[in-house]
């Protein structure tokens, strides 16, 4: 990381990641070329998490080739003018994580992995959980990312008074209370 001073924990950069509504992840096409696609993932636990998809295409074409996979976060991010110079930058919490991805079979696993997915994108609508498994878990491919390392997470974010809060600071950031409100 080439600012230092933006660098924050890794239980700061999960909780990024378990915030961000969608998370991208690149894989490595069997053809070399990158494929970087923006997914619904959710976390059982600080290194596994899972996406599902359908049961054929580029996503898992890319796993069956080459499983190794990177996973990138982005939350709270806002253009702003710097408070103390007046240039146009940006404050953001992002994370960056490294894994290994592999096509779930068990079905056990497979249901386990959509019900948590469905806890974190619709918690009010588990009582049609179910009824849908029965009616599509043989028609649902799931992925498991196992993640190598902890994820690192990086942030620029102003306090109060217009100074660049460095690595290990907790405070508010200073945006405008409407957009404050919509994040």
């Amino acid at each position: 990381m080439r600012k230092k001073s933006r660098e924050m924990d890794s239980q700061w950069a999960l909780e990024v990641m378990n915030k961000a509504p969608y998370i991208t992840v690149s894989f490595t096409l069997p053809s070399g070329t990158a494929y970087g696609v923006p997914l619904s993932l959710a976390s059982k636990d600080s290194t596994t998490w899972y996406f599902h998809g359908a049961l054929e295409g580029d996503k898992l074409d890319a796993i069956r080739q080459n499983p190794e996979v990177c996973l990138s976060a982005v939350t709270r991010c806002t253009p702003t003018v710097g408070p103390r110079d007046g240039s146009f930058t940006l404050q953001y919490k992002s994370a960056v994580a490294f894994g290994r991805a592999k096509i779930v079979e068990d079905d056990e696993e497979k249901k386990e992995a959509l019900r948590i997915i469905c806890q974190r994108f619709l918690p009010n609508h588990m009582e049609a959980f179910e009824a849908s498994i029965a009616r599509s878990l043989s028609r649902t491919a799931v992925v498991r990312i196992t993640l190598s390392a902890p994820p690192t997470g990086k942030r620029k974010q102003y306090d109060s008074n217009g100074e660049e809060m460095k690595y290990g600071r907790m405070e508010t950031c200073s945006l405008d209370p409407l957009t404050e409100a919509a994040l």
